[in-house]
């Protein structure tokens, strides 16, 4: 465990030397630039991932960028809650929505338990002393992959499943009611959601509803029969636009979701919405990229117009039922990693963005990204959270996505609890791009996964394998080394004909932490995540025709995109095969790893009172490796959850494992194997009987775990 301790204290020292060396070689570029509050922004979006942009003035030195990002801030924001940025509809919601029943303690209502997002269990049946005990209790096929979370309420599972929608009895596992997403001849089929469900408890006079998204139509549906309900739309369904992947957040009588966009830069806007959950009457629009006259418009130049991406995609919002708001995370604006058509900070990309839970109307916002060219999306929003002692008490959102930035706000206001600097970050060349100059780094907690690379830091034969450590070599000669000076480097320009001049940054496009997003324990105020170190390698070069450079971007004709020595696209990694073969149309023969310094994946526990690091193991093995070198982190984008019984569950890892940990050391205490990964977040309810579960999709078979069968 110390050596993990002393990796990350090693890792502070280093962040901190690496800040000071990025801003010395800013400074020395006399393209550096200021910004205030008012012209930042970002955003990107994707249906799993996106990001970029931004503009400023130039300013006389460090002492001006290096201050409070929140200059200029007071005067916009007094500005903005006067101004109706959602879309008010004529439909009103009744005054006692807000009023919200406390969870049972073995109910999980929302993909992460609770409208505050904690994926936290009370529950303690299952604990540090009989952990080892958990034996399988029974296996339900979803018949379709997907990373669901279910949701239990009194005994009863609800879960999409394909085509499907289905019931199960959470003890047995037995269907209970099972719901077809209707399907017209002729069309593409359609699916439920692969994210999860929403559930609204109803009133005296409606039965409750389970709420799920079918590509553009929401549908609710009778919790106990299944059946459409009776009153919503037009025969329980609704179409809403713009689709949405992701489960439906609902609190009080509203039904809130994000959208689904392509990465094209001109298209459909990623406005999350909200409706009556009641009716299926819209409320209110949220307008991520303003428009002309309102506040911010001004910081995406003449950008605005049409801007697609600046979505919401991740899964759920969090909701401060005291306060009436609802935390909107917005994701980078496309194209992903160009935006020279959108100078400035292009709010409210990449921003956690407040609003009326009622009303839409806007409250704050903080964006940890000013103009996104790395796809730094926010996956998810974080958990709502008390921080701090006495007078220092703080309501709080934990906030960290694909950057492993870890950011602690305050929920009154979005200002950081923690301080967080404006630091100055690297500049490109490519032309007609706009480089934000400085970028928000939180002071305490250092980045989660690795944010710097050189030569020294290369994998080494005694890491892995002789044959992996040369084959990472040869990659590195063969993009002719890679250029980077910490986080924010971004990707330079490679003119056609001249030799490889490659960028690697870090985190890639996948993070840092992705859509599983943190875990917390309400009452200590600890967050845990998975934390993963993912790379991007390549180049910004010049398209010479309209073809597409990526699968999510199908209509695009901005004038640069993203390449590499292995070809057109932005998908490729620093990586390479533990075999250090490749079949003779080049693709790696055997499992590939990356070709820096383990390890590659990390459980990591903060403390969000203080931003700590408490621990972090690494998380996930590799059997092809010897004994003893396995353990070297090899885990997706999914996240843990934490109980009352002092556990931290997680499965998230490529080996087909799930596994707990304890939540105060870090020390794994039980591990299990399963027949497929379970790159899903775990789930903890009660059973009908009284009887603690644990839970978890694997691979499209949700797995569920007692003390006994």
């Amino acid at each position: 465990m110390q050596q993990f301790a002393d990796f990350h204290t090693a890792r502070a020292r280093a962040y901190t030397e690496n800040c000071r060396s990025e801003a010395r070689y800013s400074l020395s570029n006399k393209r550096l630039r200021c910004l205030p509050e008012r012209f930042r922004g970002h955003c990107q979006r994707r249906c799993p991932t996106v990001g970029q942009n931004q503009r400023s003035n130039f300013c006389c030195g460090a002492r001006d960028c290096v201050n409070d990002r929140h200059t200029g801030e007071d005067m916009y924001m007094r500005v903005a809650k006067g101004i109706a940025l959602a879309a008010m509809l004529s439909v009103g919601v009744s005054h006692g929505a807000l009023a919200q029943d406390t969870i049972p303690a073995g109910d999980w209502r929302t993909i992460n338990r609770d409208l505050a997002s904690t994926r936290y269990s009370p529950l303690n049946e299952i604990n540090r002393s009989n952990v080892t005990q958990l034996q399988q209790a029974w296996t339900y096929p979803l018949r379709s992959f997907n990373t669901a979370v279910p949701v239990v309420i009194g005994g009863t599972m609800y879960v999409p499943a394909g085509n499907r929608v289905v019931a199960l009895d959470a003890e047995a596992g037995t269907e209970k009611w099972v719901f077809s997403v209707p399907q017209t001849a002729g069309a593409p089929a359609v699916n439920a959601s692969s994210r999860g469900v929403g559930y609204w408890p109803g009133d005296a006079n409606t039965p409750a509803r389970i709420m799920v998204m079918a590509g553009s139509t929401m549908y609710a549906l009778d919790a106990a029969t299944g059946q459409p309900a009776a009153g919503f739309g037009t025969n329980g369904a609704v179409d809403v636009g713009v689709g949405y992947g992701g489960a439906v957040t609902v609190a009080g009588e509203i039904a809130i979701i994000g959208a689904a966009t392509l990465e094209n830069p001109i298209g459909v806007p990623g406005n999350p919405r909200a409706f009556n959950v009641r009716t299926g009457a819209k409320i209110w629009e949220f307008q991520t990229v303003p428009q002309e006259g309102q506040p911010h418009n001004d910081t995406w130049g003449n950008g605005w117009k049409g801007r697609s991406g600046a979505n919401m995609w991740a899964f759920s919002a969090p909701v401060d039922m005291e306060r009436g708001i609802v935390i909107l995370p917005i994701s980078g604006p496309a194209a992903n990693y160009y935006g020279g058509d959108r100078p400035g900070s292009n709010l409210f990309a990449n921003s956690l963005v407040a609003v009326d839970l009622k009303t839409g109307e806007y409250k704050w916002h903080y964006q940890t990204v000013h103009h996104d060219i790395w796809d730094a999306d926010m996956p998810s929003a974080g958990p709502l959270i008390t921080v701090g002692q006495g007078r220092n008490r703080r309501q709080a959102i934990a906030h960290v996505g694909k950057t492993s930035l870890f950011y602690v706000l305050n929920r009154e206001n979005g200002q950081p609890i923690h301080t967080v600097e404006e630091r100055p970050v690297p500049v490109g060349d490519v032309p007609g791009e706009y480089y934000h100059p400085t970028q928000p780094f939180p002071v305490v907690t250092p980045p989660l996964s690795r944010v710097r690379l050189t030569y020294d830091d290369l994998v080494t034969a005694e890491d892995t394998t002789p044959e992996h450590a040369q084959a990472c070599r040869d990659m590195w000669d063969k993009a002719g080394g890679y250029l980077n000076f910490g986080q924010f480097t971004p990707f330079y320009l490679h003119r056609q004909g001249t030799p490889p001049r490659s960028t690697i940054q870090l985190p890639g496009g996948i993070g840092g932490v992705n859509w599983g997003g943190p875990a917390a324990n309400p009452t200590n105020g600890m967050v845990y995540v998975n934390a993963i170190d993912t790379s991007l390698v390549g180049w910004v070069e010049r398209k010479e025709s309209t073809e597409s450079y990526s699968f999510d971007a199908n209509d695009t004709n901005q004038a640069y995109d993203r390449a590499s020595v292995d070809g057109k696209g932005p998908f490729f990694s620093f990586q390479a095969p533990l075999s250090g073969k490749y079949d003779e149309n080049g693709r790696a023969e055997g499992t590939s790893a990356p070709c820096y310094r383990p390890p590659w994946a990390r459980l990591t526990a903060i403390d969000a009172n203080t931003g700590e690091i408490k621990w972090a193991v690494p998380l996930g093995d590799y059997e092809e490796l010897p004994e003893g070198r396995r353990t070297l982190g090899n885990a997706g984008s999914a996240g843990p959850t934490v109980t009352g019984g002092g556990l931290v569950f997680v499965g998230a890892t490529n080996d087909k494992r799930f596994r707990a940990f304890d939540a105060d050391t870090g020390q794994m205490l039980w591990e299990t194997q399963l027949r497929s990964s379970a790159n899903a977040n775990p789930m903890s309810y009660n059973g009908n009987g009284g009887k603690q579960f644990v839970a978890i999709n694997a691979g499209g078979t949700i797995v569920a775990y007692s003390l006994s069968r």
